[in-house]
């Protein structure tokens, strides 16, 4: 026979992770996964399992869908860029509560931040302040991904285009960028106060490492017997 349902009081024993883990269908966790997300937007945590649980749940059940509690989701998962978690929330959200305003909205930060077109997306962003304010921290993980961003495309970034994609200018500016000198190996350069980014094999691709040219002369010696 197969192992019986747990009561509310073994449940409340569990951590949220382990209630996903040991039963992720089940409906009665609903209520302690719609805490959770809550806990993580006001400790500034994240699980993009527990949430992909939730969302599952809202399938089966459309009529308990919290849809405060979803948008908190999809923006927790914007804070998580580069990762792809907004795309797999996405897909498990109804189409018809696509529609609805707030979500259209987070759709297309989504898509200006996917892109790299940050000035439409801080636009777009203080549209929306009233939805996205709710969620500490929300302005510095998307600063923190533009320069993840910039760091791929860019040996050196004039301060302009950093002023852009972090919007900010000024002595914020000043500031952020003192930040990253210190923790992240940034250079200003006095000449026109542009910044130089550290190396990486993307904005510097001969520091790629190419498995084809680290093939031994000996193993392609044996390979050609074999392909003759």
């Amino acid at each position: 026979m197969g192992k019986a349902m747990e009561s509310p009081k073994e449940q409340s024993s569990y951590t949220v992770e382990q209630l996903v883990a040991v039963n992720p269908f089940n409906p009665e966790i609903l209520p302690d996964l719609e805490n959770y997300v809550n806990e993580q937007v006001t400790s500034q945590t994240y699980s993009l399992d527990a949430n992909l649980c939730l969302l599952r749940l809202y399938q089966f059940e459309p009529e308990r869908m919290n849809t405060h509690v979803v948008a908190r989701i999809l923006i927790k998962a914007l804070m998580a860029m580069p990762a792809p978690d907004f795309s797999l929330c996405l897909f498990l959200i109804p189409e018809r509560v696509q529609m609805e305003e707030q979500f259209k909205s987070l759709i297309v930060l989504s898509h200006y931040l996917e892109t790299g077109r940050f000035q439409q997306f801080w636009d777009e962003a203080a549209k929306n302040r009233h939805i996205l304010e709710t969620v500490p921290g929300f302005e510095q993980a998307i600063q923190a991904y533009a320069t993840h961003l910039l760091s791929l495309s860019y040996q050196k970034v004039p301060r302009s285009v950093l002023s852009e994609a972090v919007n900010m200018d000024g002595a914020s500016l000043d500031k952020f960028i003192e930040h990253q000198l210190t923790n992240s190996g940034w250079i200003v350069e006095k000449e026109d106060g542009s910044i130089v980014l550290p190396q990486n094999e993307f904005n510097h691709p001969e520091l790629k490492k190419n498995t084809g040219e680290n093939v031994p002369l000996e193993h392609i010696a044996r390979i050609f017997p074999i392909l003759g």
